[in-house]
């Protein structure tokens, strides 16, 4: 089971790199589109509120540290999260603003001049941003959710080896019980102890009959 949770670097990487690239867009794009006449009320660059730190800087964080983690994700765990991050991230660029509104807060109208303008600063900043932000979250939700074929076969084949190696270090590590001595084994050192007693014993008997006429 725990080797099912292990999951390739490269499942989220491009959900992750493009989620990543979305946030670093939300959270600049207010900030420096007036430059060039794209943004949100008032006209001017760099211009920070408390309502743009809560509608536009901390979505924006959380997409781009969730993109992150899918990129380095070799987790599912990990993985999961980050999508869940981005997810909720998306989700508050959609709705922040409308939430917002119920307590008198606002990021900005839109500066264009024209609709179609408008619609898109728009799109761009919050609503369409937010939606795409929460899609490639969800795809990536779901391709770390899966357990895949490879991926059950490969945890199967890790816990092979893993067993075999473990029988192999447990005998390696058994106490040797039951064998017999080296000497015994080999026969070296018992063979020695019978030839070295008999001839103890055939001096003694015949130093003993060698004495036996002296004391007659």
């Amino acid at each position: 089971m725990t080797r099912t949770m292990r999951a390739p670097r490269t499942r989220g990487a491009l959900s992750g790199m493009l989620l990543t690239l979305l946030g670093i867009w939300g959270g600049l794009m207010p900030f420096i589109g007036p430059y060039v006449h794209f943004g949100f009320m008032p006209d001017s660059a760099w211009h920070f509120t408390a309502d743009r730190l809560y509608l536009i800087i901390l979505p924006a964080v959380a997409t781009i540290l969730g993109g992150l983690m899918l990129m380095f994700a070799a987790n599912r765990v990990v993985g999961m999260a980050g999508g869940w991050l981005a997810a909720l991230a998306g989700l508050w660029f959609v709705v922040g603003n409308s939430i917002a509104a119920l307590w008198g807060g606002s990021a900005g109208t839109p500066i264009g001049a024209s609709l179609g303008h408008r619609l898109t600063e728009s799109l761009s900043g919050f609503t369409g941003l937010g939606t795409v932000i929460t899609f490639l979250a969800a795809m990536a939700l779901g391709r770390f959710a899966v357990v895949g074929v490879r991926d059950a076969r490969r945890a199967e084949r890790a816990a092979a080896a893993g067993g075999g190696a473990a029988t192999a270090r447990e005998g390696e590590r058994a106490p040797r019980q039951g064998r017999a001595p080296e000497w015994e084994r080999t026969g070296e050192g018992r063979g020695a102890t019978r030839s070295a007693v008999p001839a103890h014993g055939r001096a003694g008997r015949g130093g003993g009959e060698h004495e036996r006429p002296d004391q007659g």
